[in-house]
């Protein structure tokens, strides 16, 4: 199966960790990684994001180091919201976190208009910081938690 996971991956935190490893456990056809680019992810937030080869690097990295299977993987720009999954007929399924869910069905109807095969969504649950709540790259940036979870003092 050929996986893709989409996102900003900036700071990279425990949740998004989940997401890669899911997309590397099943990806034994290739992983790609749609990583948002500057301007996309400027526009979606009003915090800072590291830049795009920063944050690349820092996604190649990761993966390296708990990619157990060997997967071949692409890291590409996305200069839109649904691009690389809307245009790559190649993509069997989608790695999503739960509040990323309805827009599978988005996409899959933008894929069936072009005469592809809709995506299978993997939902991956969302990783809990110790104080109960969910860990993000927004609460990483205010200083609320780290990149693991653990409430800063």
């Amino acid at each position: 199966m050929r996986v893709a996971v989409a996102g900003t991956f900036g700071p990279l935190h425990d949740g998004h960790r989940a997401l890669l490893r899911a997309a590397l456990e099943l990806g034994d056809d290739g992983v790609v990684v749609a990583l948002t680019s500057d301007e996309l992810a400027g526009a979606e937030r009003t915090r800072s994001v590291p830049p795009y080869d920063r944050r690349a690097d820092d996604v190649r990295a990761e993966i390296a180091d708990m990619d157990e299977w060997g997967r071949d993987v692409s890291v590409r720009r996305l200069a839109d919201e649904h691009g690389i999954a809307t245009e790559d007929p190649s993509i069997d399924a989608l790695v999503v976190s739960p509040e990323t869910v309805p827009e599978v069905e988005t996409i899959n109807d933008v894929r069936r208009e072009r005469g592809m095969d809709p995506i299978r969504a993997v939902v991956v649950p969302y990783v809990y910081a110790d104080d109960g709540e969910r860990i993000s790259s927004t609460r990483i940036v205010r200083g609320e938690i780290d990149e693991h979870g653990n409430v800063r003092k």
